[in-house]
């Protein structure tokens, strides 16, 4: 251990450093908070306003407060005057001294509207919210819970900032190839990678923890969810590593998490299976009715459509037929549910998918999680397919078949991942000479595909592109031949050009794998920096576009799919008219 303290002048300094910037405001003529009585439900539809057009809230300024409180409206323009409210008492909560009646006022806003504060306020604000609990919570519970968060968070920040600097991206993990040695500070043994259960035991203390008081929860709970769902923290990457290690680990001593199938959905029959289909979707009403219309005629029992975007005209076209199932995902269905609406899409889309798993225990026996724009290819009846599913497994997967663009009409021809194909990653080269190893599989989007889950199963979550049961994933799953999730990703230029940036920044096309300088979010900024849309039109034509030359190609090794949909002539069907 080094004599020489980190900061200079030792924990003296610290001190007087952190109490450097909690002076008091001062306060002019006028100046003052809301009184503590104040019936706050107005506020919450009442609109913040650019203060340099309000003679009382522009400059010159008068006092500190006033300084403040005009950098906290414009900061919060267009937002709820409950969202700004909560700025300026945490401000105010953060100095030495404060108005008398400040705490008190702080737990009244988030025990009246918590809710409202949880939908509108960012990731940012609700850990300055959570940190305010901490120094001035009513009891041990909101300052342990606050407390812990804030130092759980802070010791986030820091880390991953100083990650940076490893030049990786937040959402990649380390190899698992080599590690430094050497000792860890104050003496602490190394978290074990695979059977470590530190992270766990972080977060579950701290749920369990905030549980013990109605006003705090929400807010904790919300945070821990989000942290949890962030595919950019430590944890996530800790995770990452795990799997891998795992995998890397002979099959004989990777750890098994089966799903217990119940004993009244085994051995089921073709013409008995019921099957169904959940998705979570934000698309015009003409492409909802096909992806609807094509599965009905597939043989869906039932289709559970959540639309994240209301729309009262597209549930009533939709639900003219018996088997669709719409959920309006509006400010009333996530007051029901008890939950804040999150931000994350993907958020909101296993939220629904677990909770129709649950609620479809009766009424199905399978249940798909899959997007608007994916569709699923059957050589067989799909009840058929399912009904093969070993009585053993819980999930069957559905590995995806990426659409290959056409500019004159629906997708043809389909493009399978190597793997699925059995061959080499270098044929990805010889299939796209210029960007083929630059690729995760050829795809620009996913390739996990998605799942079908048994329901009537206990203490699971329906993800994205899994089934966890007991928050791991279920081991108990196959891949049965003749099914495909047909993946209508980038149809056209157009399409592609036009989701380009979303998902270079949220979406599929961020950088992933150990390596993100030659992967394609790095390939993809290249291109749209040096040699802009010629550099992207050859990268699109090259990798997307349905050619005869690239089918050849993907043909040549097993790695081409060709299908018709008929998905106008199957929305006439199913609704009488199209839409």
């Amino acid at each position: 251990m080094s004599s020489t303290p980190t900061y200079p002048g030792g924990m003296k300094a610290v001190l007087a450093q952190y109490e450097g910037r909690r002076d008091a405001f001062d306060y002019a003529p006028g100046d003052a908070l809301l009184p503590l009585d104040t019936d706050l439900a107005p506020f919450a539809t009442q609109t913040v306003t650019d203060p340099d057009d309000d003679p009382a809230e522009a400059p010159p300024f008068r006092s500190s407060y006033h300084r403040k409180r005009h950098a906290l409206r414009r900061e919060f323009i267009g937002q709820s005057e409950l969202a700004f409210l909560n700025g300026l008492l945490i401000a105010h909560l953060r100095k030495r001294a404060w108005p008398d009646h400040a705490p008190a006022l702080f737990q009244r806003l988030w025990a009246e509207h918590g809710d409202h504060l949880l939908a509108a306020l960012d990731q940012r604000w609700l850990v300055s919210a959570i940190t305010t609990f901490g120094d001035h919570g009513i009891n041990a519970t909101q300052r342990a819970t606050g407390l812990a968060l804030t130092a759980l968070f802070g010791t986030m920040k820091l880390y991953e900032t100083e990650r940076l600097y490893s030049d990786l991206g937040p959402d990649t993990a380390f190899t698992i190839d080599s590690r430094a040695r050497g000792p860890l500070p104050l003496q602490m043994d190394a978290y074990s990678i695979t059977g470590g259960g530190l992270d766990v035991n972080l977060v579950a203390r701290l749920w369990q923890e905030a549980e013990a008081d109605a006003v705090i929860a929400p807010l904790a709970h919300h945070l821990l969810d989000l942290l949890i769902h962030d595919d950019r923290t430590v944890l996530r990457r800790l995770m990452t590593m795990r799997k891998r290690k795992q995998r890397s680990q002979p099959q004989s001593r990777r750890k098994s998490n089966p799903a217990p199938v119940p004993a009244d959905r085994l051995h089921l029959k073709p013409d008995s299976l019921r099957w169904g289909l959940v998705s979570t979707i934000k698309a015009p009403l003409p492409q909802i009715a096909r992806f609807a219309a094509h599965h009905l005629e597939l043989g869906a029992e039932a289709l559970h459509i959540f639309l994240d975007d209301p729309d009262p005209g597209t549930a009533a076209f939709l639900t003219r037929h018996p088997r669709i199932h719409v959920t309006q995902c509006d400010a009333a269905y996530w007051q029901d549910s008890g939950k804040p609406r999150m931000q994350a899409h993907q958020l909101r889309q296993a939220f629904n998918a677990t909770r129709t798993l649950r609620d479809s225990a009766d009424t199905l026996d399978w249940l798909g999680h899959i997007d608007v724009d994916e569709l699923l290819i059957c050589d067989t009846g799909l009840s058929a397919k399912l009904a093969t599913v070993p009585a053993a497994c819980a999930v069957t997967r559905v590995p995806p078949a990426e659409a290959l663009a056409r500019e004159d009409g629906p997708p043809l021809a389909f493009k399978l991942t190597h793997k699925q194909a059995g061959v080499k990653k270098a044929t990805l080269q010889d299939i796209y000479p210029t960007f083929g190893l630059h690729l995760y599989g050829g795809f620009l989007s996913h390739t996990g595909g998605k799942v079908f889950a048994r329901t009537g199963i206990p203490d699971t979550r329906l993800g994205i592109h899994t089934l966890k049961y007991h928050g791991a994933d279920a081991t108990n799953r196959m891949k049965p031949p003749g099914l495909y999730l047909a993946h209508l990703h980038a149809t056209s230029w157009q399409q592609f050009r036009a989701h380009l940036e979303f998902r270079r920044t949220k979406g599929s096309y961020r950088p992933r794998g150990t390596r993100p300088e030659l992967g394609q979010a790095h390939l993809l900024e290249f291109l749209a920096e040096e040699e802009g849309e010629d550099g992207l039109r050859a990268f699109f034509d090259e990798v997307c576009a349905d050619t005869p030359a690239l089918r050849q190609r993907l043909d040549a090794h097993a790695m081409l799919l060709t299908h018709r949909f008929e998905l106008d002539e199957a929305v006439t069907r199913v609704f009488g008219r199209l839409p």
